[in-house]
């Protein structure tokens, strides 16, 4: 199958996972500048989540890009892939409005996690599907940076019971290794070391 409706169909739940992130945005009642005070929280949680939903679009598009065809497996993938990326927006409102919170910052761990581990699920199958020659299993390799990400959710998981800022502080540092597209795949794709 050509991989045309499969980025396109991402391309749209992506755009309307970020419609609905900003929706959450709830206009203030006061016309000072003291009126947006509450509302840091639920701005700080979705300029988060808006950064993690750029780098899964992002790496998505250099991905499909090293792919020429997906089959029944990858299709499933993706969606899964889709379902944890649908749920940012739901946990995001939540730790916002409840002002980082315990319970909420676990679940957005929680939900970073499984997009993490669903990404890596569906590198690995277009991968295996491609061959092991081909450029997008060059380019992932072992996947250092994926695992070395999942172990920190993980960790930042955990460490929210001990202090919901230091899992913040994690989920941050995760944001800004991967904000920086991964050049692996454009390496490999243009034959250069220097992407």
């Amino acid at each position: 199958m050509n991989k045309g409706r499969l980025e396109a169909f991402s391309d749209g739940v992506i755009a309307i996972i970020i419609t609905i992130m900003v929706l959450e945005l709830k206009t203030p009642h006061g016309e000072s500048l003291t009126a947006l005070k509450p509302l840091i929280p639920t701005f700080l949680s979705y300029v988060l989540s808006f950064v993690y939903v750029g780098i899964y679009w992002n790496n998505h598009h250099h991905m499909l890009h090293a792919v020429k065809q997906v089959r029944g497996a990858a299709l499933w993938a993706n969606l899964h892939l889709l379902f944890w990326l649908s749920m940012i927006p739901f946990v995001t409102g939540w730790m916002g409005e409840n002002h980082f919170a315990q319970w909420p910052v676990a679940l957005y761990g929680f939900v970073l996690l499984m997009n993490a581990v669903a990404f890596t699920l569906l590198a690995a199958i277009l991968a295996k599907q491609a061959g092991p020659d081909s450029a997008l299993a060059q380019a992932y390799g072992k996947d250092t940076k994926g695992k070395v990400s999942m172990a920190i959710y993980a960790a930042a998981l955990g460490l929210t019971f001990v202090n919901a800022n230091i899992s913040l502080a994690l989920f941050t540092l995760v944001a800004i290794v991967w904000f920086i597209p991964d050049p692996r795949i454009e390496r490999v794709l243009l034959g250069r070391d220097d992407c």
